[in-house]
């Protein structure tokens, strides 16, 4: 029935201009540009420079002709690669920016908690910042004094509730941001990918909150590049890809599809012009490939018993920089599997230029994971290339995608194996008495 659907987006689309300051990260950001803007305006007769670097400027579409329905109670799985468009969707579905074309239908109180730093003003105390969100939803005074207590008890920052939080610290920010969008209890609750701030054991305790409020017959749109949290949390998933809707059904489907897309990448992804790839002042990457004795050229399919190569290639391009590189190896639903880096003492070898100042110039960092070691499956590679500032960083999560198969004598003697990792260990037997 159509009393019954909660969001509802037709033609939905976001138009970006690249090279401007189009994408606001916060209302107060939002309403400067309108000032900015309206003060161009006024002054245009004064000369045409305003018009001429508009015309320079290139178009980008992040969304494109997104149409869906969620229903009251559901709770639905937003996936897809880096740049598929899932932030910006639930940006425009919590009133953080508008769309450029198409509209949007949603029915209920949303609260929702994506980047750390949004929904919360920096000046005021956590106190404070409770206080104002609860207005924002329009709860009164005495409903949120009756959440208070839970808010802080789960946040487990009772010592700093009087303190600015623009003196939190990431962790402290997300598990009162968290807090506040899941006890507040609003009729839409959205989530992105913020959880990864948190540790292990207050992630556990955020996807617990979620269930509870899914099992209230509230409406959950979540973000996550942890496949199982999204199996285990979601009845349904929507993938996106260059802004589109690829698939939109059962989440086991949809997940199986997203996996099937990354396989078919190749085992390589490549980036030929500096100016247009990932990075920054200090680095750009080149390209992340899968490569296995044998094989020409990158690969998606690599051989139990081979070893697995991941390289990545980057340039340099600040004189006398510090580099250093980490990766997770993620299994097919998402979870990782490893974590390794260049770090001395992390890895088995030591890598020269780890942390030592570099020239000018392109670099390849190679990863080698030992053959007989991973199971048969998907996995996919995430990384950091960390440089001289903590802001010159390179984030790729999902970056390439590899399928590890066998067709040995272990499958024809002993058939499948359990467990992520299938490494052959030494057995021995020793015969110690009649």
């Amino acid at each position: 029935m159509m009393s019954d659907i909660v969001i509802r987006t037709e033609n939905l689309g976001k138009k970006y201009i690249i090279g401007s300051n189009q994408q606001h990260r916060s209302f107060r950001e939002a309403l400067s540009a309108k000032a900015r803007g309206i003060s161009q305006k006024i002054m245009a007769p004064l000369g045409k420079r305003i018009n001429n670097q508009e015309k320079e400027k290139e178009e980008f579409w992040a969304l494109k002709d997104i149409s869906f329905e969620v229903k009251k109670g559901e709770v639905v799985g937003i996936i897809g690669r880096n740049g598929a468009g899932k932030s910006t969707l639930l940006k425009i579905l919590s009133r953080i920016t508008e769309p450029t074309k198409g509209r949007i239908y949603i029915k209920g109180r949303v609260s929702s908690l994506l980047e750390v730093g949004t929904g919360f003003h920096p000046e005021l105390t956590g106190r404070e910042n409770i206080y104002l969100n609860g207005s924002i939803l329009g709860m009164s005074k005495a409903e949120i004094e009756g959440k208070f207590d839970e808010i802080i008890e789960f946040s487990g920052i009772e010592k700093f509730i009087d303190t600015p939080v623009k003196r939190y610290s990431s962790g402290m920010y997300v598990r009162l941001a968290f807090a506040v969008a899941a006890y507040l209890e609003p009729e839409i609750l959205i989530v992105d990918e913020v959880l990864a701030v948190g540790d292990y054991e207050f992630q556990k305790k955020c996807l617990g909150k979620m269930e509870k409020v899914a099992s209230e017959g509230r409406t959950v749109l979540m973000v996550s590049h942890n496949m199982t949290s999204v199996v285990n949390l979601c009845q349904r998933g929507i993938l996106l890809n260059s802004g589109k809707v690829v698939t939109d059904g059962r989440v086991t489907e949809t997940v199986q599809k997203y996996m099937e897309t990354a396989r078919e990448a190749g085992g390589e992804v490549v980036w030929p012009d500096p100016k247009e790839a990932p990075g920054d002042e200090v680095l750009r990457l080149h390209a992340v490939r899968i490569l296995q004795e044998g094989i020409e050229g990158a690969t998606g399919d690599v051989e139990i018993s081979k070893e697995v190569i991941i390289e990545i290639s980057y340039w340099n391009l600040y004189e006398g920089a510090l580099v250093s590189l980490s990766l997770w190896l993620r299994d097919q639903m998402g979870g990782v599997v490893l974590g390794s880096a260049t770090h001395k003492g992390v890895s088995l070898i030591e890598d020269y230029w780890h942390w030592r100042p570099r020239p000018v110039g392109r670099y390849r960092t190679i990863c080698r994971i030992p053959g007989n070691f991973l199971n048969e499956g998907m996995y996919s590679i995430t990384f950091w290339v960390n440089g001289l500032k903590p802001e010159a960083r390179i984030y790729q999560d999902y970056a390439v995608s590899f399928y590890v198969h066998d067709t040995g004598e272990m499958r024809e003697q002993h058939g499948a194996f359990a467990g992520v990792v299938r490494p052959k260990l030494a057995w021995s037997t020793e015969y110690i008495e009649k």
